[in-house]
């Protein structure tokens, strides 16, 4: 049986991941954990028949393996709202992948209520990964990009 802190931490290991879904079976019992929006998040823990009566359970369930989450530090979000990598629709982005960015340098724009709010960096490096897509909706917290500090 699933304890609550192997489900907090296979939650855990969504976020960390950015899994939309992960589902796991152990012990006679399978665990699915689903993340969406609009009502669609939920965890779901069934009994399964008894390994005696079952030959699917004869042994450990493998695991996938996850992607390797960049090295690096998070610049995450201040607050919730809109991400926009340039400053107008036709315009540049403000940074790219491998690109070094300096204390300050504007990275992106968050839109909340009507307001553009520059995000700044608050350190020096190389910008490995862009974790959000232009336009899309963020959350306080999530990870804008992953820097490699210099």
């Amino acid at each position: 049986m699933i304890n609550l802190k192997e489900l907090k931490d296979l939650i855990a290991l969504m976020n960390e991941n950015q899994l939309t879904e992960l589902e796991i079976e152990r012990e006679g019992t399978k665990v699915r954990l689903r993340k969406g929006t609009g009502g669609e998040e939920g965890v779901v823990i069934e009994r399964l028949p008894s390994a005696r009566s079952s030959a699917a359970l004869t042994g450990p369930v493998p695991v996938p393996d996850l992607p390797a989450k960049p090295a690096g530090t998070e610049i995450k979000s201040p607050m919730v709202g809109t991400f926009y990598r340039a400053p107008a629709p036709e315009a540049p982005p403000f940074v790219e992948v491998g690109q070094e960015i300096q204390v300050g340098q504007v990275l992106c724009i968050l839109e909340a209520m009507k307001l553009m709010n520059e995000i700044k960096a608050e350190i020096k490096g190389r910008i490995v990964k862009i974790t959000v897509e232009n336009g899309q909706p963020v959350e306080f917290g999530q990870p804008l990009f992953i820097v490699e500090p210099s």
